[in-house]
């Protein structure tokens, strides 16, 4: 079991710590697929939202508040049944804009997981505005399932009333719908041939800047991040924020880093590098490589 969980561990029931314990390997990330999440429940006796609430901890110890020492974990539930752990990320010395929260990691999580449907968020405390908009964006946000210890369960529509959102900036294709953008760009560079495939599924409908970074480590692994917008803006995403959120879930360190490459479309009507290398040069002396493609 990863020395990150120990603590979160003593907080649950002992049926529960005994049958989560042999899936908090090496290479556990927050990823429980339904088979295993039917089988914790038929060990545990809980229903599944019970279940989920009682797994936060286990979330929140994926967090790196190195600002607030504030621990935040939240479980974004697929259409396929599977969950998806995240928690909230800040950078050391950086903007406050630069943090992720524990929503945006988990929801980001299942996305890059391939997820394309969102039903229910469970968080250990009540989502702030910025990550109501940000729920907002997704198929369906309003409908999604908000879960809170304590609370009854209440679609996002009751905590974000009025809300503004894809369809009044005429976007008919949220975050998490199926959409591939193709790039001008031949190489054989196994990292930039990934971040290509990434930035073509990015999400940037009011801006075309689709970006992706994808971050490789000394022993090989690669850990991606996509870009996503908002139609508020400011919730949006960025592609580094969320590859480091990747990198951090897959307990990795910030030493791991050995290149960073972000690739961005030429037709969008911003840059994202500028931000990008702020957030890489905060946590890893290593440059970023800045490749600006074509669509076709």
């Amino acid at each position: 079991m990863q020395n990150r969980f120990i603590d979160s561990i003593s907080q649950l029931s002992k049926p529960l710590s005994s049958a989560l314990v042999p899936l908090l390997h090496d290479d556990f990330c927050g990823h429980i697929d339904a088979n295993q999440l039917s089988e914790l429940m038929d060990k545990t006796k809980l229903t599944e939202q019970e279940l989920l609430l009682a797994l936060l901890p286990v979330a929140a110890a994926l967090a790196s508040p190195s600002l607030s020492q504030f621990f935040v974990g939240a479980i974004a539930k697929g259409g396929s049944g599977d969950i998806y752990m995240g928690a909230n990320l800040e950078l050391p010395g950086e903007a406050l804009f630069h943090t992720v929260h524990a929503e945006q990691s988990a929801i980001s999580h299942a996305w890059l997981s391939g997820e394309t449907h969102i039903v229910d968020i469970v968080v250990n405390f009540s989502p702030c505005g910025h990550c109501r908009q940000f729920i907002n964006e997704l198929v369906d946000g309003s409908k999604i399932n908000i879960h809170l210890p304590g609370q009854a369960t209440a679609p996002l529509s009751h905590y974000l009333p009025y809300a503004f959102g894809p369809t009044d900036l005429n976007v008919t294709r949220p975050l998490l719908s199926k959409s591939i953008i193709e790039f001008n760009l031949e190489s054989s560079d196994p990292l930039i041939i990934e971040a290509l495939d990434q930035a073509g599924l990015s999400y940037a409908p009011y801006t075309n800047c689709h970006a992706a970074v994808v971050l490789e480590t000394h022993d090989g692994a690669t850990f991606c991040g996509r870009y996503a917008e908002n139609a508020a803006f400011n919730p949006s995403m960025q592609p580094m924020q969320m590859a480091l959120s990747n990198l951090i879930r897959h307990n990795r360190d910030y030493s791991d880093i050995k290149r960073a490459v972000l690739i961005e479309s030429s037709k969008g009507q911003i840059s994202l590098v500028g931000a990008a290398m702020d957030a890489l040069h905060t946590i890893a002396a290593i440059e970023l490589e800045h490749i600006v493609v074509d669509p076709t």
